[in-house]
């Protein structure tokens, strides 16, 4: 989990993330000002958490940029703890901050495998 920490910490910095853990699941939190559910994806591929999210700025009329900012995409590639599972998990957006949440693996019971004679 230490390498998902370190991720964390590499986003931009306009970018706020969270990780909270349970004993059945894993909680990442991540502000998103700007997007929506629309505009972001989550994807689970081996082992790994992709988040690509676009964020829509209105400029008033008679202004334009002088300095900006606040950036309009974000494509963070996060590694996951060895024991998440993307079955169930789910992802959900409200006003800008989206909550994925990725199950654990249910360990299995220890159990004695028998040796037989060749």
């Amino acid at each position: 989990m230490s390498t998902l920490r370190e991720a964390l910490r590499e986003l931009p910095a306009a970018v706020f993330a969270d990780l909270l853990e349970s004993d059945d699941e894993y909680l990442l939190v991540i502000d998103l000002p700007g997007a929506t559910a629309e505009t972001t994806e989550v994807t689970f591929e081996g082992g790994r958490l992709d988040v690509e999210a676009r964020r829509e700025k209105d400029v008033p009329a008679d202004f334009e940029y002088v300095e900006e900012e606040r950036r309009l995409f974000l494509d963070a590639d996060l590694p996951l703890p060895p024991d998440a599972t993307d079955e169930e998990a789910n992802a959900s957006m409200d006003r800008g901050v989206l909550e994925v949440r990725l199950p654990k693996r249910t360990a299995t019971a220890d159990r004695t495998i028998p040796v037989t004679d060749a």
